[in-house]
């Protein structure tokens, strides 16, 4: 893989080589379509269990691929859900693998969503300051877009100077923010994922208080997508 990994490329590049948005709008749909060919269409579904920038590869034409299927967990049709102990990378971990509950495919959706937000923004999503503070930028970026009414440009890259697509950008926001929901149920599926980049489906604005961890329950379901 000529161009290594996209972590390389969103956290240790020099600025005469940042991606586009138009390449990481690409990578996206492209690790999409990879992970939802491993939920959806292998004999025997696949849960990759570690999906991070480090484990997207590219090519010379910058087309991703999914690699290092040390932690993946193969699983029968006929089950929907594996008991398995603790694997993936700490900021890339849905909440159930902390729970001990039986993990689904909505795992690698939690793990493509956080990533997501790492291909907008170009910084980890989990910084800890000197003082020990952490810094979770998802919650950041959903309370400055959606309780403050910014623009969803001002969560991107500044290396890309406001260069990007604004739908596309809005699409790519949605998503990242229902992946990463606490509630399994509510996370897409990734074919789901892959008809939002593509403009087949309509992503709703998504819930607000599940990132921003707030105190008042939401007692109605929240649909991800409309026709």
């Amino acid at each position: 893989m000529p161009n290594r990994s996209l972590n390389t490329h969103l956290f240790h590049q020099k600025d005469s080589n940042v991606l586009s948005w138009n390449i990481r709008y690409q990578i996206a749909i492209g690790i999409a379509r990879g992970i939802a060919y491993l939920h959806d269409e292998c004999r025997d579904y696949i849960i990759h269990c570690d999906i991070k920038p480090e484990n997207i590869l590219l090519d010379a034409d910058f087309t991703p691929k999914v690699a290092d299927f040390g932690l993946a967990k193969l699983v029968c049709r006929e089950f929907s859900r594996v008991i398995t102990t603790m694997r993936g990378t700490i900021g890339y971990m849905a909440p159930e693998w902390s729970s001990g509950v039986a993990i689904t495919t909505k795992a690698d959706v939690y793990s493509f969503g956080m990533m997501l937000f790492e291909i907008i923004s170009g910084r980890r999503n989990l910084k800890q300051s000197k003082d020990g503070k952490a810094w979770f930028f998802p919650t950041w970026a959903a309370n400055k877009v959606i309780s403050e009414g910014q623009p969803v440009l001002s969560i991107l890259d500044s290396k890309l100077e406001g260069n990007a697509d604004v739908e596309e950008l809005t699409r790519a926001f949605r998503v990242a923010c229902w992946c990463i929901q606490e509630e399994a149920v509510q996370r897409p599926s990734m074919g789901q994922v892959v008809q939002i980049l593509k403009g087949l489906l309509e992503a709703n604005p998504p819930p607000i208080q599940s990132y921003l961890q707030s105190l008042v329950e939401n007692e109605k379901t929240e649909n991800f997508f409309s026709e």
